[in-house]
């Protein structure tokens, strides 16, 4: 469950480190599932998994990466976040909560390599639905909350996420994003005034409003930094991409993991005629 401590820097920061939120041998099978797929390039497939980039110089995205093995499917409902992202997306105990208050509408693993960053983004100001912060009556309303896990470990020259504390409050636009934002040619977030760059080690977790600002430093290092990124929101959102998960997937997934991947199933339209087989 969320303490008061972690009540308390959410609330101010927008971000919480859960040190050690997977154990050695789960990193392993993680690494073992992303060893299995062969080199892709953006736009190729793998089975269900999509080959994807946003678009800058900031390394290549395996999109629906809970097709990827039984390893992954564990992490959808997670005991280290999953009670903690309930808390702060907020809908328990209300008529939500009984179909399931959260859903996952982006999963991907990302691979960074030496040069590669991603610029700034997200923030307080301007507000975005999706993005919000809330804190009402004494429940968190969050649009979406992100869980970053490190599959390798990500220190100085790493390319690690970086953070400007506090900004998901922000009511105004950074002064300097427009050299940081992300944008074709590449940009990192190093440099930027109030930023912090969250070094953890294989197996830690970020959990963190989207509205808060954030990006990465540039990767310095040789050899390839290994994360992976699940998006929960509330379930009435919908895909960010348009994917949706496989058949297959949706077959081998618990009732409770089947509902936060997939909590809105299309309804049968019209009447539906019985004791016909």
């Amino acid at each position: 469950m969320v303490t008061d401590l972690e009540n308390y820097l959410f609330d101010l920061r927008g971000y919480l480190h859960l040190e050690g939120a997977l154990s050695a041998d789960e990193v392993k099978d993680l690494n073992d599932c992303l060893n299995a797929i062969p080199p892709l390039e953006p736009g190729d497939w793998y089975g269900h998994i999509h080959a994807h980039t946003y678009g800058t110089i900031d390394g290549l995205n395996l999109q629906q990466i809970y097709e990827a093995g039984e390893p992954f499917e564990r992490m959808i409902d997670h005991p280290a976040w999953i009670e903690k992202v309930k808390h702060f997306v907020g809908g328990e105990g209300t008529f939500d909560y009984a179909h399931g208050p959260l859903f996952i509408d982006e999963n991907f693993a990302n691979f960074r390599q030496p040069g590669e960053a991603i610029g700034l983004h997200s923030g307080g100001y301007p507000p975005i639905m999706r993005n919000q912060f809330r804190y009402h009556r004494g429940r968190y309303m969050c649009g979406q909350i992100n869980i970053l896990v490190a599959l390798t470990d990500i220190g100085p020259g790493d390319g690690g996420t970086m953070l400007i504390p506090g900004s998901h409050k922000s009511n105004f636009t950074h002064p300097d994003l427009d050299r940081h934002r992300m944008k074709p040619e590449g940009a990192t977030v190093e440099g930027i005034t109030g930023a912090v760059e969250c070094h953890m080690a294989k197996g830690d977790a970020l959990l963190f409003v989207d509205g808060l600002s954030h990006g990465s430093a540039r990767r310095q290092k040789e050899g390839t930094r290994r994360i992976f990124v699940y998006r929960y929101g509330p379930s009435w959102g919908n895909f960010r991409h348009g994917y949706h998960p496989s058949d297959e997937l949706l077959a081998r997934l618990t009732p409770e993991r089947r509902q936060i991947v997939w909590p809105q199933r299309p309804r049968p339209q019209g009447p539906q005629k019985k004791g016909i087989e």
